[in-house]
């Protein structure tokens, strides 16, 4: 999943007026809600092949005419893929026709690759992602007097490493693990003058486990299902389902997916919160009380081939992300020198998010103040959420 909630902190909370006891599972890091799902991902990338026709006919005037047609085309066999045939058919009467067929190979960033049997698919992942938004404060007087009317900020930029390795069971099925390593900075930025707090972890975040089936791919349409399980690092474990369907237009696919999930926190709440020192800790929760989130995403994408070794991929997404709804689109141009190496360059960005306006609680611990413990505080209004994400993938197949 593409959506990404910064540095999540999974605790238990026993609410009991404006009161809470803060428990001890807690994460010092980033994490993702699509990660919290996927992260990427249940992540499939399925492969189509693309056939070169071109014909060449010669009539007694000397005049000749050239047709050149791509297509996806299911493979007939494994070798058809790998390997350049030509043949060459002619026969004698008033005309003479010379046909050469050669195939190209299969194209690593198409959204439906997955690698045929007993070939192993590699993908690499390396991604910058920044993530903001401000948080008016509303709070009791009795509890933080110096909080009141205080605008804060969040900040999140992350460097994210995720490997996802394939390998073919069959033609039409695959399996794939997955593992991400994520180098955070994070930050809470005040405007009545009072120093920014500021935190920053690297850890291996992610890890996970599917299968991948390609259940229809013929001339005109293909289709795959997907299930995956991972575990957020001291966040939550996830159960992510995906169906994609295409139809193949000349040298395009036109696709869409749907995804789902379902997260069980080690938590009955996350959200984004740092803890400063052992005397004061701020904490704004997306949630309180459910153990068990559902997530699912639902667009449309096209995968164009532009010439020989040049792609293109565009994708619109609406997500339900338990307590938000977000429109995001992504754009990916593709370069495949051969059949065995891809190198993608993407950027995505959020459109839309029900976020703003939305009033989330303020929690916060601070000695000093008299809250020994972490309570709930106050509201935060969430205001000028943005989300953007660019990177740099690499894939091979081997």
């Amino acid at each position: 999943m593409q959506k990404y909630l910064s540095w999540l902190v999974a605790v238990t909370l026993a609410v009991a007026g404006t009161g809470a006891d803060a428990a001890t599972v807690r994460s010092t890091r980033a994490a993702s809600s699509a990660d919290l799902a996927t992260t990427r991902k249940a992540v499939s990338y399925t492969k189509t092949q693309r056939s070169s026709v071109k014909s060449s006919y010669s009539t007694n005037n000397k005049k000749t005419t050239t047709v050149n047609s791509k297509k996806y085309t299911a493979p007939a066999n494994r070798s058809a893929i790998y390997n350049s045939k030509t043949s060459a058919k002619s026969y004698a009467k008033r005309n003479t026709v010379t046909t050469t067929k050669k195939i190209r190979k299969y194209f690593l960033a198409h959204p439906f690759y997955q690698p045929l049997q007993g070939k192993f698919g590699m993908f690499t992942d390396l991604s910058f992602l920044n993530s903001s938004y401000d948080f008016p404060l509303t709070t009791d007087l009795s509890l933080a007097p110096n909080a009141n009317g205080v605008t804060g900020s969040w900040n999140t930029n992350q460097f994210s490493i995720k490997e996802d390795i394939s390998f073919g069971i069959t033609d039409r099925i695959a399996m794939i693990a997955t593992a991400q390593y994520d180098i955070a900075k994070y930050k809470f930025e005040w405007d009545d003058g009072s120093p920014d707090d500021k935190e920053g972890n690297s850890d291996l975040n992610l890890i996970g486990f599917g299968m991948q089936g390609r259940i229809v791919d013929t001339d005109d349409w293909i289709a795959m299902i997907s299930g995956y399980w991972q575990q957020q690092k001291d966040i939550s474990n996830n159960f992510i389902a995906e169906f994609k369907a295409g139809y193949k237009v000349a040298t395009s696919t036109i696709y869409g997916v749907g995804r789902a999930w379902l997260i069980d926190l080690d938590g009955n709440t996350y959200g984004n919160g740092m803890e400063v020192s052992n005397n004061q800790m701020f904490y704004i929760p997306y949630q309180i009380g459910d153990e068990r989130l559902f997530y699912a995403e639902g667009g449309l994408g096209v995968f164009s081939v532009l010439s020989q070794d040049w792609t293109l991929n565009l994708e619109a997404i609406f997500g339900h992300y338990d307590w938000h709804n977000q429109i995001s689109a992504k754009g990916a141009i593709g370069w495949q020198p051969n059949d065995w190496l891809a190198i993608n360059l993407y950027l995505k960005t959020v459109f839309y998010d029900n976020a703003n306006n939305k009033t989330l609680d303020f929690w916060m611990k601070d000695v000093a103040s008299g809250l020994n413990d972490l309570q709930l505080v106050g509201t935060a209004d969430i205001e000028n959420y943005a989300e953007t994400r660019a990177g740099l993938q690499i894939m091979f197949e081997f």
